[in-house]
């Protein structure tokens, strides 16, 4: 705009009115020599070119007025600091210290959580393991023609828009038809261990003070050291140990009807379970068409379970529920719940001989991302045969039993007498000397497998600790997976906690939901109707017009507008 702050601004854009004496001139604004009270100075008019230079300002201002000057300047500033700002943050994604916070955004920012002991190890082990970082980039093994190759997490937010606690971050997935293309054509190679047997026993006998099960088969301390012993064919101890097949009268037993069934072949399945009536069936979102008609979804439930949901009728003769296929579950092995659970979650490979790949998710979560691109994410794209998430927050044996035990999590004792069984056996708080891995403790509701000896291997052995000592398995992960590192080259892929809850929902649990208060009902009530009795007393008083109806037409228009409209209520 121009004239400064000689005009009068009316209206919102700033419009200047009663500006006199200037007038356009060559695509140019000029002022009228009998402009007078914009006269240039005698001094300036005589001084030199420097003395000129140095009057531009001035003569910026009294073109553009006061206002307008200041605008003019703050929005100069404003440029200023973005291109700064571009130039800081394109500087910082070219410093090597944006990769080295992988471990400080995935356990500090992601979570909200303090930078701990775990954030120095993780930073270091990336900067060890990166060479040419130049960025922040979600780990991929196939190449850089990937095309989540160049994916980069997102800054953290700022400090008072952080959610408490651990959430979702955004991960890089391949669509559907691109991640079932990526899908191995052949089964990994199984280091070592080519031919995996199962030990069975008609009349399993407990012949030591520890724990263990008729349904696990009691091994001996030394069969259990011998387990860890890998060599090319092995015989262990992996549940179902009664009976011929599994399912069929080994405790943890099938109906007939399903037993062909779990015997069929698939390329992927999903499975889940609930017992004891612990949760309510979550039902998956976004799969597509080509899994609903390939990927079978299995829910096991025990007849508690069974009765409940065919009480509500949430069950019929199909025993389908949604996309769930339902498989009821007799003779359960255990009177803990959870413990039944694990059946299922680690032995999966022995209820279906003939999968490649099976995703388990506990009976609490809900599935909200297309299994094709889940195995595409956590295991073809890293090579890898097996996946689970770190723990949020810890990644130590020891404070995991502490948590476990202030959380009434299971008996204190028998935490603290696993623990010190695996004191003895060399068990150490974690500590960098044990990098490349990163965590001792997993997030174990979340299962990615591919069906492999060795795959089956670790979750046989992992199931033996869980049915000798307490049903925490996150306490006897760590001791079971650096075992068989210890003798294979092998390792799982610990992913970050903040991607499983990117394709998972966590929900209560069912007795929580039903003691939770309902909702409260905002009750909306229909406009009050006109007081006609009060209109039929004020008709011949007047009455204060207000807005359009006191600026336009006569006061006759106004009194026949109302009356137009009492008369077009009624």
């Amino acid at each position: 705009m121009t004239g400064g702050s000689l005009g009068i601004r009316a209206g919102s854009y700033g419009s200047l009115l009663n500006i006199k004496n200037v007038i356009a001139g060559g695509g140019r604004l000029l002022h009228s020599k009998s402009f007078g009270s914009v006269r240039k100075n005698p001094i300036i008019m005589l001084s030199g070119s420097r003395e000129k230079e140095r009057s531009l300002p001035s003569i910026w201002y009294r073109y553009l007025g006061r206002r307008n000057f200041s605008m003019l300047l703050l929005v100069a500033f404003a440029v200023l600091f973005f291109v700064l700002g571009s130039f800081v943050v394109n500087k910082e994604s070219n410093s090597p210290n944006v990769d080295q916070r992988i471990g400080t955004m995935s356990m500090a920012h992601y979570i909200n959580a303090t930078r701990n002991e775990a954030s120095r190890i993780l930073g270091r082990r990336n900067r060890q393991k990166v060479g040419d970082g130049n960025r922040f980039q979600a780990s991929v093994s196939k190449g850089a023609n990937h095309p989540c190759a160049n994916f980069t997490f997102p800054p953290p937010p700022p400090p008072h828009l952080r959610w408490i606690g651990p959430r979702p971050c955004p991960v890089c997935y391949l669509p559907v038809d691109q991640a079932i293309a990526s899908m191995p054509s052949s089964p990994s190679e199984s280091p070592v261990l080519h031919n995996l047997t199962y030990v069975h026993d008609e009349n399993p006998i407990k012949t030591e003070p520890h724990g263990g099960s008729d349904f696990g088969g009691y091994p001996s301390l030394k069969q259990r050291n011998d387990s860890f012993d890998i060599k090319e064919s092995m015989v262990v101890h992996c549940g179902f140990v009664k009976g011929s097949k599994p399912g069929h009268q080994t405790g943890f037993d099938f109906d007939e009807s399903d037993l062909a069934g779990l015997q069929q072949f698939h390329e992927i399945i999903v499975a889940s379970a609930i017992f004891g009536n612990y949760d309510l069936i979550q039902q998956p979102r976004n799969i597509s068409e080509e899994a609903k008609r390939n990927v079978p979804f299995y829910m096991f439930i025990d007849e508690e379970t069974e009765a409940y949901m065919k009480n509500r009728s949430m069950l019929d003769s199909s025993k389908r529920v949604g996309l769930w296929r339902i498989i009821v579950i007799h003779n359960v092995p255990y009177s803990d719940a959870r413990r039944n659970g694990k059946v299922p979650k680690l032995l999966l490979h022995r209820i279906f001989p003939n999968i490649r790949y099976s995703i388990w998710i506990d009976g609490k979560l809900q599935l909200v991302v297309d299994p094709y691109q889940i195995l595409e994410r956590f295991l073809w794209r890293q090579n890898a045969n097996f996946a689970i998430s770190r723990h949020y927050r810890r990644f130590d044996v020891f404070v995991e039993a502490e948590a476990n035990k202030a959380a009434g999590k299971y008996d204190n004792s028998s935490i603290d007498a696993q623990v010190d069984f695996y004191r003895t056996e060399g068990l150490t708080p974690y500590s960098e000397a044990k990098l490349p891995i990163i965590s001792d403790v997993p997030e174990g509701c979340v299962l990615i497998k591919e069906h492999i000896p060795i795959t089956n291997l670790f979750t046989c052995l992992w199931f033996n600790e869980v049915d000798r000592f307490t049903s925490r398995d996150q306490l006897s992960f760590g001791m079971v997976r650096d075992k068989i590192m210890a003798k294979v080259n092998w390792h799982i892929n610990m992913f970050l906690d903040c991607e499983r809850r990117n394709f998972v929902i966590q929900a209560y649990h069912r007795d929580l939901l039903e003691h939770m208060p309902p909702p409260v009902a905002v009750i909306r009530h229909p406009p009050a109707l006109p007081n006609i009795i009060t209109r039929e007393r004020n008709q011949g008083k007047k009455i204060p017009r207000h807005g359009k109806d006191r600026r336009s037409g006569s006061r006759h228009h106004h009194k026949a507008s109302a009356g137009n409209r009492e008369s077009n209520f009624f």
